[in-house]
Order: C-alpha cells, then structure tokens, then sequence
C-alpha cells in the first residue's frame, strides 16, 4: 500500500539498529590519519539533530509525518554519536585531533544559514563521503558502523532535500567553501592521486564535490553493494544488532 506522504514513505523504510562497541583492527596503511579525522568529525553528530530540532520550532511544509519524521532523524544522531564514540575510544584518537575537529564544528554552528540547509550540506557531501572512507579505509567495524549510518543518512538526506525544496532554500558560495575546506581536513595526509584510488585526496574530494552538486558521486557506486562481514570473519563485538 503506497504511503499517503513522502515523509511517511521515508519513515516506513527506517530500521532500528543498537550501536555496539568495536575492536581496533588493522586500517589500510596510509589511510590511518583519514580514519581518526574523519572520527573526530563525529562532534558534528549531535549538532546535526539540533539543527533539525531548531528548524522545527519554526516554518517547515505542512505535509504529514514531516515533523514525525524529522525527530526520529534528530533520535538517529544519538545513535551515530554512540557508535562512533565506540570507534573514536578503539582507534584512539589524539586529542590535538579532536581539538581542530572542534574548531571545524564551531565554524557549522556559527555559520547564519537554515539549519536544515546546513544538515543537508553535511550530511550529503560530508557525510556520505566520510562513511565509504571507513568501508574503504577501515576495519571490520568501521564497515559494520558505516554500513548502519549509512542506511540512516539516505533517509535523512532524502528528508532534508524534501524540506530545503518546500523552502526554497539554496545553498552558497560560503557553505560550498565551508564544506570543502572540511573535507580537505580530513584528508591532509593523503596525496591528490595515488595507485589506490582509495588513497587519493582528489578522488575523495571530487566525490564530495559531485555529492554537493549533483546529489550523487559515480566514483562511490561500488557502496550501493554495502560489505557486511561475516560470522566467521570478526569477534562477535564487531557484529551489528538489529531490533
């Protein structure tokens, strides 16, 4: 039966997943100073979903289960802080790491545009370019953790672009440059091409550039067939939990 809404439609599709704790594995080498940015770049989980929950003190379309589905999204970002917390505290992190991470989240939350035009940059062109980095780049679980984000992201992403749509809001030069700067960051230790495509500054940055101006990355097509490990591959820890 067709769902009366978009909205509905979207929260229809969602899964309920629990985050679980990780182990440290071995990261693709050249690749480990990508994972722990893209890691720190979790400080923007939370601030996500208090975009979303500002928005919604204010204008959003009157169209069934918008308002429904935003707040299950804003619950989401809970989630995703957890699991990646899980893998921040694995991987260890360093703290001059999480600092400068920091200072990229206060430049998002001071940035004067739409909440949901900011979450929609984010999750898009950032995002869903960080999460293939942990599939590609990572261990076990950073694929079990992407691949349970991910699945929560296109549902987000398809929500916000139904929100920025009703709006007419348009994004600009000075969230482009924003977006672009923070990606760059993470990918400071990379060079622009390497025979691993995977290790390539240019390839990531190009992919979040498509993202940002078409909505999709042909470079990032293999993720649609999302790895999921085995049993008999990984410690029961790095395994995912679905309700």
């Amino acid at each position: 039966m067709k769902a009366e809404t978009p909205y509905i439609h979207l929260h229809q599709r969602k899964r309920t997943w629990t985050p679980v704790e990780v182990s440290a594995g071995t990261l693709l080498d050249g690749g480990e100073d990508v994972i722990k940015r893209a890691l720190a770049l979790r400080c923007l989980e939370i601030p996500v979903g208090d975009f979303i929950s500002e928005a919604m003190k204010g204008d959003l379309p009157e169209i069934k289960g918008c308002k429904e589905l935003l707040l299950s999204n804003v619950k989401d970002e809970e989630n995703h802080d957890i699991a990646l917390n899980f893998a921040a505290s694995a991987h260890r992190v360093s703290d001059r790491t999480e600092a400068e991470a920091k200072k990229i989240c206060k430049a998002w939350l001071e940035l004067d545009r739409h909440p949901v035009l900011k979450a929609v940059v984010l999750e898009r062109s950032v995002f869903f370019v960080l999460l293939p980095i942990f599939r590609f780049l990572g261990d076990t679980g950073l694929r079990t953790t992407s691949a349970d984000i991910s699945r929560d992201e296109q549902t987000h992403v398809a929500a916000n672009t139904l929100v920025c749509e009703a709006l007419g809001l348009k994004s600009d030069k000075t969230l482009n440059n924003l977006r672009r700067a923070t990606v760059a960051w993470v990918l400071q230790s990379l060079k622009g091409e390497a025979d691993n495509k995977h290790l390539s500054g240019n390839f990531w940055l190009n992919s979040s550039d498509t993202l940002y101006s078409r909505g999709r990355a042909e470079g990032l097509s293999d993720t649609r067939a999302s790895r999921m490990p085995a049993f008999f591959e990984t410690n029961n820890v790095n395994l995912p939990q679905y309700a």
